[in-house]
């Protein structure tokens, strides 16, 4: 995927991680990025928002503000935190329709694959894949209350 089909935050990042050939050039990046996360709400630390298939404690929460998503999260290990902060940074204002479109080819396009364990490069992947999983919840219960709203019009 180009970057230039990227949404303009998730291209910067991209651009970014692909100026650090050495890996541990993209991991101090990682770390950058983890250091610059906003706590999450020990409340928001559920099964239900826990990122499957991870090693490390991962937990991502969404919310719809003004039809835009909004991401936080959080993880017990400084690199994985990275990982969530990149791809919170990437997606967050984003509409739901935009982040369910996205491939994961970007996650490829930074270069960290090379860089991160398996283990971790998959939990990358999972996390990612939390995160759209959310966005169309948010765009399934968009659809349902428009049809709750058409079925139910003669009493609003």
């Amino acid at each position: 995927m180009a970057n230039a089909t990227l949404p303009p935050n998730l291209a910067k990042i991209v651009e970014r991680f692909q100026r650090h050939t050495d890996p541990k050039k993209r991991y101090e990046q990682l770390l950058w990025y983890g250091k610059k996360l906003e706590p999450m709400a020990e409340e928001g630390k559920i099964a239900a928002n826990k990122v499957q298939g991870c090693v490390s404690q991962v937990y991502i929460t969404a919310d719809l503000e003004d039809g835009k998503v909004m991401y936080q999260g959080d993880s017990d290990a400084q690199l994985v935190k990275g990982l969530v902060a990149l791809l919170i940074q990437g997606l967050n204002g984003l509409t739901p329709t935009e982040i369910v479109e996205l491939t994961p080819d970007f996650i490829e396009a930074t270069g960290l694959q090379v860089s991160l364990t398996p283990s971790r490069a998959n939990g990358f992947y999972n996390i990612f894949k939390l995160m759209q999983t959310k966005a169309i919840a948010f765009q399934l219960g968009s659809v349902l209350w428009g049809k709750l709203i058409k079925q139910n019009c003669s009493w609003v």
